[in-house]
């Protein structure tokens, strides 16, 4: 008799669960996707859009009013103000203008203060005034000798800050995790996966894609085009640490494989679609960026900006994108601010590209929804 209650009860129980678990499910709806079609039919060519995610990409992505330009004529910059390395060539309207615009993009909260001492203002005492510097020198040279990946719209302080001091989706070299004594993990003990990763969605794949591919030059095409192994001698560890990478790319800019490949070869670049080029510069971008400029820097940041290993913060995709197909979906700022697109007079040493010019770079234009049109 008591154990025929309690089998009674039992499955009592499990109804109730059941239908509790019913109950909770019928709450949770699928994402609404809009697919845009980018290729031929027949050959999945479409990229996906999550709804939710595109109103608030939407939000996030609104371009802030610019100051009215200030007269190019009068006294210029570096004959009024004292250690005006990079801008000197402006005049003083100029300058004053691109300072508080800067200000309302970077330190809204901190004001001039974040980056001068306010008592002396040509004075280097501060490690953001150095570093800074060192940006303006960065931007220009992204806007003149990166066009194959930028074009015309071009990038400004704004692009990556958005109002922070700190740029958001910035990263540093990961040394692993540690064992629960506190010593290190091999990598190769745990193929660097398996971990809860922000960067690669806390997926299964390896968990830093960033320092070999995007510090380091290390080959990303690893797909052979024979049946047999022949000459590709790449190994599973790497198309895995490979797609990690590709599915940053994909998280970075909100879309999918088939924005830049074609699925029935992703290989063949007479098959993908112009971004595939785009990326390519985008990738040999970011290495200069990080090796000839960010990692230059190691020795002006305190401690406490840099990462576990002691090396500079970086950056990615993710750090201009934010999540769109296209920084800011291809607003360009940087006719407001032409200042940013050139070299002052004082002459920089720019950098030699890396890059050959290609086939012409994709044109597309954002749509209402923050989709990319064909």
């Amino acid at each position: 008799m008591i154990s025929g209650v309690k089998l009674g009860l039992g499955l009592v129980g499990a109804v109730g669960a059941t239908l509790l678990g019913i109950a909770m499910l019928s709450q949770f709806q699928a994402p609404s996707l809009e697919i845009v079609q980018r290729g031929y039919r027949g050959t999945a060519m479409q990229v996906n859009y999550n709804e939710k995610q595109l109103a608030s990409y939407l939000a996030e992505n609104k371009v802030p009013a610019s100051l009215p330009q200030a007269p190019a004529a009068g006294p210029k910059a570096g004959a009024v103000y004292k250690n005006v390395q990079v801008l000197g060539d402006l005049s003083v309207g100029q300058f004053t203008r691109l300072m508080v615009s800067i200000t309302s993009w970077v330190s809204p909260k901190q004001g001039c203060a974040y980056c001068h001492n306010t008592a002396n203002m040509a004075e280097d005492s501060l490690y953001t005034k150095i570093v800074s510097r060192r940006m303006f020198q960065m931007t220009q040279h992204i806007n003149a000798d990166w066009q194959p990946h930028v074009q015309g719209t071009g990038v400004t302080c704004y692009t990556c800050h958005r109002g922070n001091p700190v740029p958001n989706n910035i990263w540093f070299n990961d040394p692993g995790p540690r064992s629960p004594s506190g010593g290190m993990i091999s990598a190769g003990a745990s193929t660097g996966q398996n971990l809860a990763a922000a960067s690669t969605r806390y997926a299964s794949l390896p968990y830093d894609p960033f320092t070999p591919f995007l510090e380091g030059d290390h080959s990303i095409r690893v797909q052979g085009d024979e049946a047999l192994p022949g000459s590709n001698r790449h190994s599973i560890k790497e198309a895995e640490w490979t797609f990690s990478l590709m599915n940053y790319f994909g998280n970075s800019l909100g879309v999918n494989c088939t924005y830049c490949h074609n699925s029935r070869a992703f290989s063949d670049w007479s098959q993908s679609t112009p971004a595939k080029v785009t990326a390519w510069h985008g990738i040999q971008m970011t290495r200069d960026l990080n090796g000839d400029y960010l990692k230059q820097l190691a020795n002006a940041w305190p401690v406490n900006r840099l990462g576990p290993t002691g090396d500079s913060p970086k950056l990615a995709c993710a750090t201009c994108h934010q999540g769109v197909y296209k920084p800011l979906y291809g607003v360009s700022m940087l006719k407001d601010f032409p200042e940013l697109a050139r070299p002052g007079a004082a002459g920089l040493a720019y950098l030699n590209a890396s890059w050959t010019p290609a086939s012409p770079m994709d044109q597309e234009k954002v749509g209402e929804q923050g989709k990319p049109s064909n």
